[in-house]
């Protein structure tokens, strides 16, 4: 048996080797010499299991990815997950403003799911799980429909936060800092051998934050520590024992503004940005996450190995937060509050095996899995949409009746699902990569109102198929043809009694990927259309009913390369047409809200070398076309921020870092959807830290 050749001077093992050595040590790599060589081999850090749940390189891979790695993320100071991807291509963030509660996405122009270490987070209504970004060392991006592998799911895609973990060389990091909106935070670290083991190493990561929000009297303080085992039983047999604890303590972000006095002119003027609509001594955000969990590997043979990811997660949230909710008058609006007060369980599970054969004209790849959801949501809950009245341009705080447990609602939601999935992947004659897969769901999803003694419930069986093929060629140009489904289960019945049919997608996608030998980096380039059937919309006789339809048709630019040894680039350019279509009614098809035509991104960094060794400065700008909001018939104007870094390493052991962004505080509406939300005002933060 003989391994293949590949047009890449590497082998395809050797490849992966070494993108297992390079992402294992991308973390917080620590005593850095000053006048280090900045470049890195990107090709090989350009890697992803998310795409096919096989580590493979993504630009030999028929389908849309993008990964953001620990270095990017520490570089632009990422402080929440939705700011990973604000230079990638296909995505949208930032539009409901800079919220401190929930990560907000739309990835070509639908929603997404989010998942942590390769498991699904369960996110249901307000209860919300938020990775922490300072213990991520990647982010992981998969386009569109992704239920081949993941299951039921949203049309737009994965988002997969991958954690920091144990590595043989012991090294650290102790991190401080602080910055405008009274932003205070310290963070470590810390990895290597146990107790000078060789078959046991440890990761512990641990932060505090604390900040102001750009709405007055909002806030968020945040205690999070993770530890982590790793044991390498034996040369084919590995165990990662994976837990975290995140506390946080907030006012919660209410960026719901109307259109009148943010898009529209008013006999006021304008609504200013920091208003804030909620009670300063009643609105609260207090969530406490929990989750333990492992990742086990074994390779039976040659040919054969076993992976299992699994994990259980606690989540307790008490959130009372009250916002504008509709207008009254023309000073005069009538605030909402939201109350929830419960606990979330989630334990998930996915077991694989990775068959793999090789023959002088063929390297094959089969993926043979079984994964199962069981997800629990429990607690009291209030929504009232005419909570209290307030002046819209100049708000007074302690007119308002407190809730009461007599006011609330018992709601229990149950979900579970458990799927088995196949794909292969044929590579053949080093110029052909071939990829197919089917999987079969069953999801049962069970909303109680134990109050009332009602219920919804959706219970489906689906089966969703992809498949892909890719051409190799000399000059390092890839182009392909993908075609992917989703579903997603919708709770409850129509008027007739009868369980909704769950949403279904499916896309279809040609692109080209680009990573010849001459460049450090990568150039991808796709269009695509998604289409997303069986939407909920109203009927003319104000029944809901399964005629909605959802389409996105557009075009993808994405690069990242070093242009020289201290020149490095990540561009994107995104043209999106998103429509939807009620067809219950004769009216036309419309834009869909929140999704610009038009986005782009810059972003440029240099290391100096010879004239300020250590010292690297970074810029770029973010474009964002106008929308359309359906409800006020206004259009959202675009808009474009400026965002600069500048890092200097120092004593071989120092970093200091400054980072600001929307360097001319441009205030802006980053979106509407009957609401209206201003965009993150100016931040700058400087960051200190020690490596070793």
């Amino acid at each position: 048996m003989s391994a293949v050749g590949f047009a890449n001077p590497l082998t395809r093992a050797v490849r992966l080797a070494l993108v297992a050595g390079i992402t294992a040590s991308s973390a917080p790599v620590l005593a850095q010499d000053a006048t280090q060589d900045d470049a890195q081999e990107l090709n090989a850090l350009v890697v992803s299991a998310t795409a096919l749940k096989v580590e493979t390189p993504l630009v030999e891979t028929p389908r849309p990815a993008s990964v953001v790695n620990r270095e990017e993320l520490s570089e632009r100071n990422v402080q929440a997950l939705d700011e990973t991807f604000r230079y990638r291509a296909g995505v949208v963030s930032g539009h409901y403003g800079p919220d401190n509660d929930t990560d907000w996405f739309k990835v070509r122009g639908f929603d997404q799911a989010t998942y942590q270490d390769g498991l699904r987070i369960y996110r249901e209504g307000f209860y919300q799980w938020l990775p922490e970004t300072y213990g991520l060392e990647r982010v992981e991006l998969l386009k569109g429909p992704a239920s081949i592998l993941y299951g039921e799911a949203p049309p737009g895609g994965v988002i997969n936060a991958i954690s920091k973990r144990p590595l043989d060389q012991a090294q650290g990091e102790v991190q401080v800092q602080a910055g405008t909106n009274e932003h205070r935070q310290v963070g470590i670290d810390s990895t290597g051998p146990l107790a000078d083991s060789d078959t046991l190493s440890y990761r512990l990561v641990g932060l505090y934050r604390s900040a102001e929000g750009d709405i007055d009297f909002t806030e968020n303080e945040r205690y999070y520590i993770a530890p982590s085992l790793r044991w390498e039983l034996s040369e084919d047999t590995s165990l990662t024992l994976l837990t975290s604890f995140q506390k946080d303590d907030a006012v919660p972000f209410n960026g719901f503004k109307l259109a009148y006095g943010t898009v529209q002119d008013t006999p006021f003027g304008k609504v200013e940005p920091a208003t804030f609509y909620g009670e300063p001594d009643y609105d609260t955000n207090e969530r406490t996450q929990s989750s333990i969990g492992y990742s086990f590997s074994h390779r039976l043979n040659g040919n054969w190995e076993f992976q299992q990811d699994t994990r259980y997660t606690e989540l307790d949230l008490l959130l009372r937060s009250i916002y504008m909710s509709f207008q009254l008058g023309p000073r005069e609006g009538a605030r909402g509050l939201v109350y929830r007060d419960g606990e979330l369980k989630s334990w998930t599970v996915d077991n694989r095996l990775v068959g793999t054969w090789f023959t002088d004209r063929t390297e094959n790849t089969l993926l043979v899995g079984v994964d199962y959801q069981d997800l629990d949501t429990q607690g009291r809950e209030l929504d009232n949409f005419a909570f209290s009245t307030v002046d819209i341009f100049d708000p007074q705080y302690g007119n308002f009746t407190p809730v009461t447990d007599a006011d609330l609602t018992r709601r229990n939601i149950t979900k579970e699902q458990t799927g088995l999935y196949l794909q292969n992947q044929l590579r053949l004659d080093d110029r052909w990569i071939f990829l197919a897969g089917a999987r079969y769901d069953q999801a049962d999803i069970v909303d109680r109102n134990q109050t009332a003694g009602s219920r919804q419930e959706a219970d489906d069986d689906e089966i969703s198929l992809s498949g892909g093929v890719m051409y190799l060629a000399d000059n390092g140009l890839s182009p392909y043809l993908s075609y992917t489904e989703s579903f997603q289960p919708i709770a409850g019945t129509d008027s007739n009694g009868n369980l909704y049919k769950p949403r279904s997608g499916e896309q279809i996608e040609l692109g080209v990927k680009y990573a010849p030998d001459h460049l450090d980096g990568y150039v991808t380039a796709a269009v695509y259309n998604i289409e997303e059937k069986n939407s909920l919309v109203t009927s003319p006789s104000g029944f809901q009913v399964q005629e909605g339809v959802r389409e996105t048709q557009g075009f993808e630019l994405e690069s990242v390369a070093y242009l020289t040894d201290q020149l490095e680039l990540t561009a994107a350019y995104t043209y999106s047409d998103a429509t939807t279509d009620n067809t219950s009614d004769d009216q036309p098809e419309q834009a869909a809200n929140l999704i610009p035509r038009h986005s782009a991104a810059l972003w440029l960094d240099y290391a100096f070398r010879s004239l300020a060794p250590g010292l690297k400065l970074g810029g770029g700008a973010r474009y964002v076309g106008s929308t359309d909001d359906s409800f006020s018939g206004e259009e959202v104007p675009s808009y474009t921020v400026v965002d600069l870094m500048a890092q200097y390493r120092f004593l071989n052991h120092w970093e200091a870092q400054l980072n600001v962004n929307n360097l001319a505080d441009r205030e802006y509406v980053a979106s509407c959807e009957f609401y209206c939300y201003y965009g993150e005002g100016r931040s700058v933060v400087g960051t200190l830290s020690y490596r070793w």
